[in-house]
Parts: C-alpha cells; structure tokens; sequence
C-alpha cells in the first residue's frame, strides 16, 4: 500500500525513476505547448524572453534561445552538479523530440484561449514538477529556480512567476493585449502549481 508522508531524508530514485520522470515530465510540457500553440499564445520563462528579444532584434529564436541558456547550464554545472546538468539536457532533447512527434498524430482546434492558458498552465505545472522531483529543469530561469529553492528556500514557482511577469510585460510591445493576458494566466497557473507543490519533505511514496 502507498502512504504519502514526510521524511526527512527521502530514498533516492533508481535510473529506471529518472528515465520515465524525464519521459512522462518532458510529455507533459510538450502537451502544454500544443494548447498555447492551438490559440496562439506563448510562454513565459527563457523561452518567452527569446521570443520577444527575437521580435525586437529581428534574430531567430532558435538562435536567441540557444544563446541565453548557456549560462544558466553554467550555473547547472557549478550549483547543482554534473548528474543535473546532463538530466536537464536530456529533458530539453525529449521535449524536442516531444514537440516534432505529437503534431503528427493529433490536432486542437476550436479551443477557447482561456481554457487552453488554464490546461497548458496545469500539464506545464505537472511536468515541471516531475522534472524538480527528478532532478531536472528544462533549462533556463528553472535551473536558477530550483538551486534558489533548493539552497536558500526561496519557493522555485515565485521565482518563476516573479521573472514572467517581466517577460509578460516586456511582451506587451510586440504581442496582442488578450494574447499576453492569456498566456500570463497559464504561466500564473503554472508557478502556483510549482510553488505549492514543489517540497522535498513532502510526498515520498512508500
């Protein structure tokens, strides 16, 4: 039988864990991409950052995106070690991998902006939370995110929630009213998600 209690030092998980964490958390964001996309709505973290700076400079996203990680796996190595570095690369492949696949077997249409901000807000907050669980982000501000919650307490969602907000706003310049409003409540939803659920010395199954 599964009890869910606390503990103060929790088993760790086996590779076999990890492997299907990153595969069912890295599922679940990219379902989460396939709502925004199916009401034109965007992101917010590094991505949506990429986004608005690629609107402004007239660069391509990819590049842009490329660009603005290579620190935050820096600070992945230094922080949080190599074994996290490697699972977040490897969750930011899959989510790759992900993205390409599931376009080719299914279609969203007729989807309410709002409705699809509130679903892509809660399976992005279920993957992401799989993913800290498994000792893996999918890059970014979330690395920063979790080795803040991890080192100093600071709730991993806030942080988050705190940078979007700028993103959102930065958005403002170079994206629809609605779209930027939408797409801040799926981001909200996410981070709540994250920051009330996201603990160490909770939920350890047994």
């Amino acid at each position: 039988m599964v009890s869910f209690i606390e503990s103060p030092s929790p088993d760790k998980h086996s590779p076999f864990d990890d492997i299907q964490g990153l595969i069912v958390g890295t599922l679940l964001v990219s379902l989460a991409v396939e709502f925004l996309q199916a009401c034109d709505l965007f992101t917010g973290q590094i991505a949506g950052l990429s986004l608005v700076t690629a609107k402004a400079t007239g660069m391509s996203f990819g590049s842009v995106f490329f660009l603005m990680n290579l620190p935050f796996y820096l600070i992945a190595y230094l922080r949080m070690g190599l074994a996290f570095t490697l699972k977040t690369f490897a969750a930011v492949g899959l989510l790759s991998v992900w993205s390409a696949i599931l376009p080719q077997f299914f279609t969203l249409t007729n989807v309410h902006p709002l409705l699809g901000a509130a679903l892509a807000g809660v399976t992005a907050g279920a993957g992401l939370i799989v993913l800290f669980r498994h000792g893996a982000t999918l890059g970014g501000v979330g690395i920063v995110a979790v080795w803040l919650q991890d080192a100093k307490g600071i709730k991993a969602g806030w942080v988050q929630l705190g940078f979007d907000v700028l993103v959102f706003g930065l958005a403002l310049s170079f994206f629809d009213l609605n779209a930027v409003v939408f797409s801040l409540v799926g981001a909200a939803i996410t981070n709540i998600m994250i920051a009330t659920n996201h603990r160490r010395d909770r939920y350890i199954a047994r």
